[in-house]
């Protein structure tokens, strides 16, 4: 188990595609259907707001971002398992919700998976609102599908 970290030890650095095999192991670490290094030089081509939330020489965890007409989407927000439980998923939110706002953005919107109650937890407390279900949105075990609850957070 790695050590709690403060959160003025913390920064946040673009993502680089110098930094993905870093951001790959939490990523599959973290999800059993991972998003893979296709994935995230395609959002890094695109020029969509990736950033690594950083402390000392370890990556704490990313989110990306795309921006819409006054909207953002949030595409992928991840904690490293090892640094889970420690607040960083809201540093990660509130650093997305000053850059949508200083893109003139006035929703921000989200997947999540329906089983996933903690992340539904997280969002919620952080002001977001369930807005409606994509049934069978994302992939799940043995082939089967899972319902993703659409969620808003009006800025």
């Amino acid at each position: 188990m790695s050590a709690v970290l403060q959160s003025d030890q913390a920064r946040f650095e673009a993502m680089q595609e110098s930094r993905l095999a870093e951001v790959l192991l939490i990523e599959q670490r973290a999800y059993p259907h991972p998003w893979t290094r296709l994935n995230f030089c395609d959002v890094l081509r695109a020029g969509y707001q990736a950033q690594l939330l950083c402390a000392q020489d370890r990556v704490l965890g990313y989110f990306v971002a795309m921006k819409g007409v006054e909207e953002v989407h949030l595409l992928n927000l991840t904690v490293a398992p090892d640094y889970q439980g420690q607040g960083w998923a809201r540093v990660m939110l509130d650093a997305l919700t000053l850059w949508a706002r200083a893109q003139g953005a006035q929703w921000l919107w989200l997947e999540v998976r329906k089983g996933h109650l903690h992340a539904l937890r997280v969002y919620e407390r952080q002001g977001y609102r369930r807005v409606g279900l994509r049934k069978n949105y994302y992939p799940a075990a043995k082939g089967q599908r899972e319902d993703a609850v659409v969620m808003s957070l009006r800025l």
